[in-house]
């Protein structure tokens, strides 16, 4: 499937979803909404069959806090970038796709650790790097450094 028809397959789902420029992958943003169920037909549809999630990466810019999910069809040889933002920056939550792809648990678990995002029916959110008792998210650009002294923000 080339770009333009895994954008119209998209479209067709929803259109509450936006296209980025990129030269290298499809990257599309899809609000919170429609996330769960848009993800579970790129895996599920013989179309798309997204078999393979290789990254969760999640993102602070400023006034938003998301989530990066990198995906693969490892039979059909393609790829697609899908971004999801949380609607409330203070109390950022996003469904979790750990049931569609195994390895988003721990990813997941990450992003939640360093980011503070929360990810409904999550099995098992808690800290995974962090202390239990670590108070704040170090990758946020907000986060104050007492011990360290590191300022993200310029």
């Amino acid at each position: 499937m080339t770009n333009d028809q895994l954008k119209q397959f998209i479209k067709n789902y929803t259109t509450e979803v936006e296209f980025v420029d990129n030269p290298y992958s499809l990257e599309c943003i899809v609000n919170t909404v429609h996330f769960y169920n848009l993800a579970r037909v790129l895996k599920e549809s013989d179309s798309t069959a997204f078999d393979f999630l290789y990254c969760v990466t999640g993102i602070d810019l400023q006034d938003s806090l998301g989530v990066i999910y990198h995906l693969e069809s490892t039979k059909l040889q393609h790829k697609l970038i899908l971004k999801v933002f949380a609607s409330d920056i203070d109390n950022p939550e996003i469904p979790s796709v750990f049931d569609l792809w195994d390895c988003a648990e721990l990813q997941e678990r990450e992003v939640f650790d360093f980011f503070g995002i929360r990810f409904l029916k999550h099995p098992d959110l808690r800290r995974i790097f962090m202390e239990e008792d670590w108070e704040g998210y170090p990758l946020r650009k907000n986060y104050v450094d007492t011990v360290n002294i590191i300022d993200l923000i310029k």
